[in-house]
């Protein structure tokens, strides 16, 4: 969720943009607090600002990004994001090349048990395994490319970020590594966006 001001111009007539699907004014694409009929203008203003908290974690913590954390240290990657069931099925399948410090996160509704493979997938891949809290529960490191022998990750997994093949040893990444990212419950996140560190 991010809400972008005009700062050019006085509180009471911000313009609201809808992002990541956050509307100002109470639902209407774009509008000013002037124009949009509120006599307590000031009432409004406040309510906006009461946003900017929620929104200044979220601007820190946008969705093209997971940081990971743990006794090892911090890193922090570019993701895409599979989240639909036919990108979750597709996946990093026929990608020939994976940037180092990039991946993909793979999100579901609710936690449970989730299995992946590697067909047609020809790079090795580290497949991390999440539970709700954005805690690494398990890693199957470096995944043999092509290989479609199933790769169970327990029973209480919402999301699954794959990296690059190694990427886990070479940072000392280990079950219990933390994940920072919007995805995850910011109620029972280990590492929550409004916690920048």
């Amino acid at each position: 969720m991010l809400l972008r001001f005009n700062l050019g111009m006085p509180m009471w007539e911000q313009k609201f943009t809808r992002i990541n699907g956050f509307a100002g004014c109470f639902g209407s694409i774009t509008c000013t607090l002037e124009s949009a009929g509120f006599v307590f203008r000031s009432v409004v203003a406040g309510m906006a600002m009461a946003f900017l908290g929620a929104v200044g974690a979220a601007a820190n913590c946008p969705t093209e990004v997971v940081w990971l954390r743990g006794d090892w240290g911090k890193a922090t990657f570019s993701v895409e994001i599979a989240k639909t069931p036919q990108e979750r099925a597709r996946g990093l399948q026929e990608r020939e090349y994976l940037p180092l410090m990039a991946g993909m996160l793979f999100l579901f509704e609710s936690p449970g048990p989730v299995a992946f493979w590697m067909k047609n997938t020809p790079i090795s891949l580290d497949i991390l395994f999440v539970s709700e809290t954005g805690t690494v529960t398990g890693i199957h490191r470096e995944a043999v490319p092509f290989d479609p022998t199933l790769i169970r990750g327990g029973n209480d997994t919402i999301a699954v970020l794959e990296l690059n093949g190694g990427i886990s040893d070479r940072f000392g990444v280990a079950e219990g590594t933390e994940i920072r990212h919007p995805a995850f419950n910011q109620d029972l996140a280990a590492w929550p966006c409004s916690d920048g560190g």
